[in-house]
């Protein structure tokens, strides 16, 4: 076991992140991690007797009395649901610190956290708004400094119609599609190192298809290949999150949609839609859990192991899908 009295509290946060990154997570993942560990250690450095700054913070100091002290002070202004997850990070820290002999014992079961209502779904309002969107971006917008709907409606459609995330849309390769026809499918890095296959409607097919013959003409043949991003700026260069969250913001604007975006939904209203519309149209829960990558579903609905085939149906329902058939040459 380490001596815990030269253990500070900043070093070893920064050991747990580096343990952490081998898992892959997000960098924002990583950076809320980082943000919740230093400000509630900042906190209870405070309130040590003298004040100490982080770095000088030992390990040692973080009692269960001081960890309650600290996360009082941190909950008065923020949300349960910022104070849950900041909970789950500091009981993650010190999981990580227990098996690594640096603490005898994990001190989070005696520091209270918020229950957290389930978050509820912000699909986009409005019963056509997907099509306006979608048929709204497909054209060309002469506003546009360089105009690029093949690529503009190819994001739109893998969120919409496989209810992707920001960050696993990011890490989409060209390679990710694949699988014969009729059999196509998007390999998909989840959330939690959660590998998930969705499948590929002909329609979505094609656009991602289109998208990529725009791509080859804008950028030469080298930029789709196989181990590529799959989806890129306007330079050629992988998108990046601010990039993608401004060009879904931007896509709202020119469809004149901004008024049925939910608040703080913004890409992510694009997911719910996608899930939203696979219930009203008969998916069950647990084909929509399979396909969105939950770990589990909060309900007391028994988990039902779903074939590729009721997958598949359930995409297939998904009357988004049509609206996408229009949209390409010869839809």
């Amino acid at each position: 076991m380490h001596d815990k009295q030269d253990e500070s509290v900043g070093r070893l946060i920064e050991e747990f992140l580096t343990a952490r990154a081998t898992r892959k997570p997000s960098p924002h993942t990583l950076e809320a991690y980082r943000r919740d560990l230093r400000g509630i250690a900042s906190l209870a450095g405070e309130d040590a007797t003298p004040p100490r700054p982080l770095d000088d913070l030992m390990i040692s100091t973080l009692s269960p009395r001081v960890m309650r002290a600290a996360f009082a002070r941190f909950a008065a202004p923020r949300a349960a649901s910022s104070v849950h997850r900041a909970w789950s990070s500091w009981n993650s820290f010190f999981t990580f610190l227990v098996a690594e002999g640096v603490v005898a014992g994990n001190p989070m079961p005696a520091v209270g956290r918020p229950r957290t209502p389930l978050p509820q779904p912000k699909p986009l309002r409005g019963e056509d708004t997907p099509e306006v969107l979608l048929a709204s971006v497909s054209r060309e917008d002469g506003r546009q400094r360089d105009p690029w709907p093949e690529r503009d409606v190819a994001v739109l459609a893998l969120a919409l119609c496989a209810g992707l995330r920001l960050s696993e849309l990011l890490a989409l390769r060209v390679s990710a599609l694949s699988g014969r026809v009729g059999e196509r499918r998007v390999d998909v890095a989840g959330k939690g190192g959660r590998p998930r296959v969705v499948p590929v409607e002909p329609e979505l097919d094609e656009v991602v298809r289109v998208y990529l013959d725009s791509r080859r003409r804008r950028f030469g043949a080298r930029s789709v290949r196989p181990d590529s991003v799959l989806l890129v700026d306007r330079r050629g260069e992988a998108l990046r999150r601010g990039g993608l969250q401004y060009l879904v913001d931007s896509c709202y604007r020119r469809a004149g949609i901004t008024d049925r975006v939910p608040s703080g939904a913004r890409l992510h209203a694009l997911r719910h839609t996608f899930a939203t519309r696979l219930a009203e149209d008969g998916a069950s829960a647990a084909e929509i859990m399979r396909l969105l990558g939950h770990a589990s579903l909060a309900s007391s609905q028994t988990y039902i192991e779903v074939t590729a085939g009721q997958q598949r149906a359930a995409v297939r329902s998904n009357r988004t899908n049509r609206v996408l058939a229009g949209l390409v040459p010869g839809g």
